[in-house]
């Protein structure tokens, strides 16, 4: 039996080779928004529920429920960088897939809108939907992940942490 198993190292290095290629730093999207990149979209795959109240600016926002039908809408011609809430937050990389399969360029935005809310960048207003378009649902496990979330931005600042 031949066996085509990795070394420790070369694992490693296919990890984090594989992770500088998936993922681009909020440092790095402010350094591009500040230049005035044109090459790259934001877009925000966190569910409609519950409603995010701010976004990236910039940012497009389709859910990632909605990326199977809404792929379309995207450039096909620029770097399209997803966010989700957090680190342990899979919204952004199941609408990465989605992207991938049609053939779009993607990377993930490292930390999600929790990274950018700690490093206080620049936000916008969430456009609210219509009343008709609004789809209904408790949102008890986003609403967890975001609270879980802000407590972590919390313990990151130094401030108490609620129970």
């Amino acid at each position: 039996m031949t066996s085509n198993a990795f070394s420790e190292s070369e694992l490693t290095r296919l990890l984090f080779s594989a992770k500088a290629a998936a993922y681009v730093s909020p440092m790095t999207i402010t350094a591009w928004q500040e230049e005035e990149r044109s090459d790259f979209i934001l877009v925000d795959a966190r569910k409609r529920h519950p409603m995010p109240a701010k976004k990236i600016v910039g940012a497009l926002w389709i859910p990632e429920p909605e990326m199977a039908d809404r792929w379309v809408e995207l450039p096909k011609d620029k770097l399209i960088v997803l966010y989700c809430w957090d680190t342990w937050c899979s919204l952004a990389t199941s609408a990465a897939l989605v992207l991938l399969e049609h053939g779009l360029r993607v990377k993930e935005l490292y930390g999600g809108v929790a990274a950018w809310e700690t490093l206080r960048l620049r936000e916008d207003e969430m456009p609210r939907a219509p009343a008709g378009d609004q789809q209904e649902g408790n949102g008890k496990e986003a609403a967890e992940q975001h609270r879980v979330g802000a407590q972590t931005r919390r313990q990151l600042e130094g401030l108490p942490v609620e129970p």
